[in-house]
C-alpha cells in the first residue's frame, strides 16, 4: 500500500507549500501537484495521480476541496477509487475510507450528495411544470425554422447535399437530421 499525495491551488497566485509539507509529513510516496479550478473537470495531474494509483493504494488530499468542488464530484471520485480497491484520505477531515469510520462518514456524504441530486431534480421537474401551466414551452428555439426547412426540402429536391443545403440556411447537418428524426423519419420533417 502505497500514499499517493495530490495538492491542488487555483491560480498562480496561491501556493502549494503547506499542503505539500502536509502530504509529506503524512508519508506520501509521491505527490502531484497542480493549479487549476477544482470546477474544471480536466485536471490532468489529479488523471495523472488516479492512473499511477495500484489496488491497496491511497489517494491523500489536505483538504476535501482541493480533490472536489461539489458534493457529487466528491463522491464519483472515491466511488471510483473503492470500485478500484483504492482508498482515500483527507488530513484535516474526518474522511479515511480505509477505516471504519471513514467508511461511515463517507457512506454520510453519499447519501447527502444522493438527496441533494433529488431534491434539484424535483425542484427543476416543478418549475418545469409551473411553466407548463402558464403556457411557456422550455427549451431554446429551434434554429431549423419552418421556412428554413421548406428551402432544404427545395434544395434536396434540386440535388443538393445535406451539408451544402445545411450551410445555405446557416444550420448544421445534424439539425437537419434532428428535424427529420422529431417528424418520425418521414419526408424531411417539414410538418408544422
Amino acid at each position: 500500500m502505497s500514499l499517493i499525495g495530490y495538492a491542488r491551488v487555483s491560480t498562480d497566485k496561491q501556493t502549494l507549500d503547506m499542503q505539500l509539507d502536509a502530504l509529506k509529513a503524512a508519508g506520501c510516496a509521491r505527490i502531484f501537484e497542480e493549479t487549476a479550478s477544482g470546477a474544471k473537470n480536466d485536471r490532468p495531474q489529479l488523471k495523472a495521480a488516479l492512473d499511477y494509483m495500484r489496488n491497496g493504494d491511497v489517494l491523500v488530499v489536505w483538504k476535501l476541496d482541493r480533490l472536489a468542488r461539489s458534493m457529487a464530484q466528491l463522491v464519483l471520485t472515491i466511488e471510483g477509487l473503492n470500485k478500484r480497491g483504492m482508498g482515500f484520505r483527507s488530513l484535516t477531515q474526518p474522511i479515511d475510507t480505509t477505516t471504519a469510520d471513514g467508511k461511515l462518514i463517507f457512506g454520510i456524504f453519499a447519501s447527502l450528495a444522493e438527496f441533494e441530486k433529488s431534491l434539484i431534480v424535483a425542484r427543476t421537474n416543478e418549475g418545469l411544470a409551473a411553466a407548463k401551466a402558464r403556457g411557456n414551452v422550455g427549451g431554446r428555439p429551434a434554429k431549423l425554422t419552418y421556412e428554413a426547412m421548406r428551402t432544404v426540402q427545395a434544395l434536396l429536391k434540386d440535388g443538393w447535399s445535406v451539408a451544402k443545403a445545411a450551410k445555405k440556411v446557416g444550420v448544421s447537418r445534424a439539425a437537419i437530421y434532428q428535424r427529420v428524426k422529431r417528424a418520425g423519419g418521414t419526408g424531411v420533417g417539414v410538418e408544422r
